[in-house]
């Protein structure tokens, strides 16, 4: 998060019709690595160890629980919707990480890096609303996504010594945050992803979902 970060922070690419490209091209990344993510660990994980009922419950939920979030933001004219996605999953996938290392240390490192691949363009997309809408100068951007970043381990080790023993609050947890970040994509990034008469940012969203495909691959899944 942090590195996306600081990424953000130089952004003179010449010419200008390129760094536009670019732009767009990282928040469609961004789109499709979080739309990976739910399709292909967070909503299967969960799926696997709960209910009919309780998967649409948990997945509801959390669509409700970020609209009203959304709707909250806007009323006070704080547009934090990168940030808000980068961190609900982020956290979630750090809770199930921990619990993974419990099992298997190996696909735990894998899964490890994955998150780690998906977060610097969330960071990247995070850093420039926020520079944008806020007064914040990027070092205290970056030092504030490090300070963030902190809650990785503590949320490792939670799983690690807490949830890795509780499967189905686990499982809740992962789709509500699946329900939340598909609101986030549809409602947010989607749109930003998008110029007008230019074609190519799009394939970001291609990019990024792959990443996550790879990864899944990478984790023997």
């Amino acid at each position: 998060m942090p590195l996306g970060a600081a990424i953000a922070s130089f952004e003179h690419i010449r010419p200008r019709w390129l760094e536009s490209e670019v732009r767009h091209g990282v928040i469609a990344f961004g789109g499709g690595a979080l739309l990976s993510s739910v399709a292909l660990v967070l909503v299967p994980e969960g799926m696997h160890r709960l209910e009919a009922l309780s998967v649409a419950l948990w997945f509801i939920a959390g669509g409700l629980a970020f609209m009203i979030l959304d709707i909250a933001l806007a009323a006070k004219a704080t547009p934090a919707n990168q940030l808000v996605a980068m961190l609900s999953d982020f956290i979630p996938e750090a809770l199930a990480l921990g619990a993974t290392f419990a099992v298997s240390s190996s696909a735990g490192f894998l899964l490890a890096g994955i998150i780690a691949l998906q977060n610097l363009p969330e960071g990247f997309n995070a850093s420039r609303e926020l520079a944008r809408s806020t007064h914040y100068r990027s070092t205290q951007i970056i030092t504030a996504f490090a300070l963030m970043a902190l809650l990785g381990p503590l949320c490792g080790l939670t799983g690690y010594y807490v949830l890795a023993d509780y499967p189905a609050v686990v499982s809740s947890i992962m789709l509500f945050a699946a329900g939340g970040i598909l609101y986030i994509v549809f409602q947010d990034i989607a749109p930003q992803a998008k110029l007008k008469k230019h074609w190519a940012p799009p394939l970001g969203a291609v990019a990024g979902f792959l990443l996550g495909m790879m990864g899944k691959f990478a984790t023997g899944a």
